[in-house]
């Protein structure tokens, strides 16, 4: 990082401002009117997800905090601290009980909403948002089943309201470069993707209560933070409950909803034994959680077939001891790259050695993407290795200008439609499950997201 000031993000963040996203029909640096000068923003949900996003909307100069709402008056009165620190007045306040979010979408002054709060809540949240007539951030997975997936296109298509899904990854810059890649065509026809979700969870799951990452063997009401909730998908789901880091970045890769789209999907699962495993070495042989009998398999295996004839396999691991990894690997007929933080590897024919894995330094300089270019130093100081920025950056520009996001409604169903499908393909042996056509048909004429732009 060549520059950790403080000072330098928010002057850097201001300049951004200018035009800094990904957008359709939008060259950067050109004159164009935004039809808001300041965004006005409220937050659902300021858990540790719902405070970062808050903490990246204060360093900028177009954005203004209105309004908040949580059930934990721990994390209010820390947000409150946060937005009195930035220099901005107190916001309104809601969470006495489940429901108060709706009172908050009543304030006719929010013109977007960020929603960062348990999964279940995800889909109704968002319905009453866009209903409201609210420009609306999701965070991930945006549904737990088919029907809420639908509850998203429908009520998009019926109110007008635009959804982004807030599909961070998508803006890694290693994952940006590769599209780069991929849309100067060097790999070829696209013809196979592997990515997933595998990541150590057990200590966010069953937390000591001293920190998001703790030991100890609780969940549920004696559960902290994200045990509170997350731990009770794996007892009573036998699914990939999380598939849209991976999936997110391969599906605009391979156009999907944009000329392409998923066609059907066959998954899989290995046995449980993970978190029992887990429970025993630390809550002891004796504690009640370790007679539990898990439902999800420590590994899950989705394999997706596209209509333009790609293969996608997606991976959910996050009940066994590993290092984290998205497992990323791209491959079409004139070669293959396999990269994500651990490994980063390439092989193209006609031009690295032949039968030779080559390095990548060079490729992702190469192709490197615009935006990380010009504001990768400040960015990275904005959470997850700078995604953050980028991902709120997208999400405040399109907003501001009330048109379609890079990520939209028809993704956020497409993405999160592997949980309920992987879970019945599952139950049912590994029958192949087709996908519902959320863009009914019209992801034959939609035309894919210029995400590599050339000049702002």
């Amino acid at each position: 990082m060549k520059s950790n000031s403080r000072r330098s993000f928010i002057k850097k963040a201001a300049i951004a401002t200018a035009g800094l996203s990904i957008l359709p029909g939008v060259s950067f640096g050109s004159d164009f009117n935004l039809k808001k000068d300041k965004l006005k923003i409220a937050f659902i949900g300021v858990g540790l997800r719902g405070t970062n996003h808050l903490n990246n909307a204060l360093q900028r100069k177009d954005t203004e905090v209105v309004a908040i709402c949580d059930l934990d008056q721990k994390r209010i009165d820390m947000s409150l601290e946060l937005i009195k620190k930035a220099g901005q007045k107190a916001p309104k306040v809601f969470g006495k009980d489940d429901y108060d979010y709706r009172n908050l979408l009543d304030l006719k002054e929010i013109d977007a909403v960020i929603i960062s709060t348990p999964w279940l809540w995800h889909t109704k949240m968002a319905v009453d948002s866009m209903k409201a007539g609210k420009y609306t951030g999701l965070e991930v997975s945006a549904a737990n089943t088919l029907e809420e997936c639908w509850d998203l296109v429908n009520t998009h298509e019926e109110t007008g309201s635009h959804l982004m899904i807030l599909e961070n990854v998508n803006y890694r810059r290693d994952v940006l470069a590769v599209l780069n890649m991929v849309k100067q065509n060097v790999f070829g026809d696209l013809l196979h993707f592997r990515c997933g979700y595998r990541h150590d969870l057990r200590g966010v799951k069953f937390n000591d209560g001293k920190s998001a990452y703790g030991k100890g063997a609780e969940f549920g009401e004696k559960g902290n933070s994200e045990s509170a909730w997350r731990t009770q998908h794996s007892l009573l789901r036998n699914a990939d409950v999380y598939p849209t880091h991976g999936l997110g970045p391969v599906a605009v890769m391979a156009d999907i909803n944009r000329g392409n789209r998923l066609v059907s999907l066959t998954s899989h699962a290995t046995k449980a034994v993970g978190l029992n495993k887990y429970i025993k070495e630390t809550g002891g042989e004796n504690h009640p959680n370790a007679k539990l009998k898990w439902k999800q398999g420590d590994i899950i295996t989705s394999t997706i077939e596209t209509a333009n004839g790609e293969t996608i396999i997606v991976t959910h691991d996050v009940n066994s001891p590993r290092p984290y990894s998205l497992g990323f690997e791209v491959q079409g007929s004139q070669g293959v790259s396999e990269f994500d933080y651990h490994t980063q590897r390439i092989h193209i024919e006609g031009t690295t050695k032949p039968h030779v894995w080559e390095g990548m330094d060079e490729w992702l300089e190469k192709y490197d993407h615009p935006l990380w270019k010009k504001y990768g130093d400040s960015a990275t100081e904005a959470g997850h290795g700078g995604i953050d920025f980028f991902v709120l950056n997208a999400f405040v520009e399109s907003a501001k200008e009330n048109i379609a996001p890079p990520m939209d409604a028809y993704d956020a169903a497409a993405w999160s439609a592997i949980t309920p499908l992987s879970e019945l393909s599952i139950e049912n042996n590994g029958e192949p499950q087709d996908f519902p056509d959320f863009t009914r048909g019209t992801w034959i004429k939609r035309k894919p997201y210029n995400w590599i732009k050339d000049s702002y």
